[in-house]
């Protein structure tokens, strides 16, 4: 998570804001405080030196209207003793100016003497005379640089003015004294901020103090860590806020329990699922796919994870992820190679939300590489079988036509006939009877009737029975043990087995030549070996022998009366037995055919 930059914590903000906040209020409080006290000082000073000047324009006005005896003090020296006596700190000087000559009567300043009987030039105290009123203002003094209040206030008698007194005070006391009260204002506005800051630290703390714990707790909860709780501070609104945090953690971490067990189970799902599962998201690339999925396609969870579906499942040529999202049935995905059949169905499902908005695409791949396999099988069966039935068949109405058309009337012909027509019989019943065998082998309440039997005896005597009855110049050399071998087989099976592989060795050996029997006691099973002179199988063949159906010379072997089903009996019948069939052979040399079976010495000698 991003570092939270000084100036942005929420405390510093507080603390500022709370500081600005007094700092404005202290500010507009002084302003008003300041400009208030500034004019109630100046208007004092000004009453208070008005309330004098008053009283002086009183006094010269009476020593003005007064009639004068020769011995009387002039005009002047009365003037001058009541400007002595008009003294003060705050006045700097005082003159009186006689209104219909415009004359300096007198003026309290010493050093300013000179002025006395000379005609005044200053245009205020002229306009006091003219207006009759006061005349005021405050000026900057050049000489000194401080402020000073100017007063001309005419001396009237009845409604005539009859002169002027001038008066320069200095009122830069005034200022003076609010300069003082506003850095005392200044200090105390300092001293109350710092203090303010102290106290807002203080609250920010105390406010933020649970927000802090809430933020941890949500970092801590990003992490996944749903066991730690806001302390609660008290009942107001961040406590209220604290109790809502702790109970959306419980029911957080409910749901994330929840949620986690949905995805286990899901995971365990997925994971034992014999079918494969790929999910993506809404652009079409995996976001999953489980080990069944991977292993099918013979790729790595790691490597796929991003990839386009559609290049995944080897479909970029002919489908495109639009194509597959509008996929209502199932895709068929033939991954054969000449060696190997490897066949796919593929079965699509959109992921879409309720407002219809397509979040990805779901495909289940299903192995039917067997069932395609077993199809296949099935369909060649019922042809093969169609096929076989059909050539006897059709042998036999070519004959009974030609014997219903008369043939039946020559003697020499006729039996002929009729003796094809019982071999294309004989033939279709040596056909139905493997059927139901095999139908019976591969039924699985089928059950073997095994018992011990002394199997060099047992073969001997089969070996016998095909010695008298052979038809061929065929001899027969026999390879068996000269002592009993008990193994526990069905008799009737066996006996079919070896009748089975015997008759294909006498098939297709050569005049003149000789079929070899051979049996072997191993550790744990015994083998047996049945070899001819033949012509061989070619080596590409040699798996397909115990094939149903399978001929290796088609034409040869059903001229031969075969059905394609003797060897797939005999494997049925010997897997059954928890042995094993195989054959080998070498084209124009001949062919072995052998088959193994369980031997357990330690029952044989309980037999023997």
């Amino acid at each position: 998570m991003k570092k939270l930059g000084f100036f942005r914590s929420i405390h510093v903000k507080f603390v500022i804001i709370y500081v600005l906040l007094i700092l404005v209020a202290m500010q507009i409080i002084g302003v008003y405080f300041v400009k208030q006290l500034e004019q109630t000082l100046r208007t004092n000073f000004q009453t208070s030196l008005k309330e004098r000047v008053n009283l002086l324009a009183y006094n010269i006005r009476e020593e003005m209207e007064k009639e004068r005896k020769p011995e009387d003090p002039t005009l002047e020296e009365e003037i001058k003793k009541m400007l002595r006596d008009f003294k003060a700190v705050d006045i700097s000087e005082v003159q009186v100016i006689e209104g219909r000559s415009l004359k300096i009567l007198g003026t309290s300043d010493p050093n300013n003497q000179g002025v006395v009987g000379e005609r005044t030039t200053v245009l205020r105290i002229k306009q006091a005379m003219v207006l009759e009123e006061d005349q005021s203002s405050i000026l900057i003094d050049p000489q000194t640089g401080h402020r000073i209040w100017v007063l001309a206030t005419p001396i009237k008698s009845g409604k005539k003015v009859i002169g002027v007194i001038y008066l320069v005070a200095k009122i830069e006391s005034v200022f003076e004294q609010m300069k003082t009260i506003n850095n005392i204002f200044s200090s105390g506005t300092g001293i109350a901020l710092a203090i303010t800051a102290a106290l807002g630290i203080l609250l920010a703390q105390t406010i933020t103090r649970p927000i802090a714990d809430m933020k941890k707790q949500a970092l801590a909860m990003a992490k996944g860590n749903f066991s730690r709780k806001v302390k609660v501070y008290g009942n107001d609104e961040i406590g209220t806020l604290a109790v809502t945090f702790n109970n959306l953690t419980k029911k957080l971490q409910e749901a994330q329990a929840m949620t986690e067990g949905e995805r286990r189970k899901l995971s365990s799902v997925l994971s034992h699922m014999t079918d494969g599962v790929i999910a993506t998201d809404r652009k079409g690339r995996v976001i999953l796919i489980n080990d069944p999925a991977a292993e099918m396609l013979n790729v790595s969870r790691e490597t796929v994870l991003s990839q386009p579906m559609v290049s995944l499942l080897d479909l970029e040529g002919t489908h495109t992820f639009e194509d597959l999202l509008e996929e209502e049935g199932s895709l068929i995905l033939d991954y054969s190679t000449k060696k190997k059949s490897y066949i796919l169905r593929a079965s699509f499902s959109v992921i879409q939300k309720e407002t219809g908005f397509v979040n990805g695409l779901i495909a289940v791949l299903h192995d039917i590489t067997e069932q395609e396999k077993i199809e296949t099988e099935r369909r060649e069966f019922v042809a093969n079988v169609s096929h076989e039935l059909r050539t006897p068949l059709t042998t036999m109405r070519s004959y009974l036509e030609a014997l219903a058309d008369g043939a039946w009337r020559d003697e020499e012909i006729a039996p002929n006939f009729l003796e094809v027509t019982r071999t294309e019989t004989e033939r279709m019943i040596r056909l139905v009877n493997d059927l139901l065998t095999l139908s019976k082998m591969d039924s699985t309440d089928y059950q073997m009737k095994p018992e011990w039997v002394n199997f060099v005896p047992f073969f001997d005597h089969i070996i016998d029975r095909f010695a008298m009855s052979k038809e061929q110049n065929v001899t027969f050399k026999r390879l068996l043990p000269d002592h009993g071998i008990y193994v526990e087989v069905d008799e009737d099976k066996m006996t079919q087995v070896l009748y089975n592989i015997i008759s294909n060795a006498l098939k297709y050996s050569p005049e003149g030549g000789q079929v070899t029997f051979v049996m072997q006691d191993m550790e744990d099973q015994i083998i047996v070996s049945i070899s001819d002179q033949g012509i061989g199988i070619p080596k590409e063949n040699i798996e397909k022998i115990f094939d149903r159906f399978y001929r290796v010379d088609k034409a040869r072997s059903r001229k031969m009366g075969g059905t394609g089903l003797g060897l797939a009996i005999a494997r049925e019948i010997v897997n059954a037995h928890g042995g094993h069939i195989w054959a080998t052979s070498e084209e124009g040399k001949g062919t072995t055919i052998s088959f193994s079976l369980p031997y357990d010495r330690t029952e044989e000698d309980e037999w023997s």
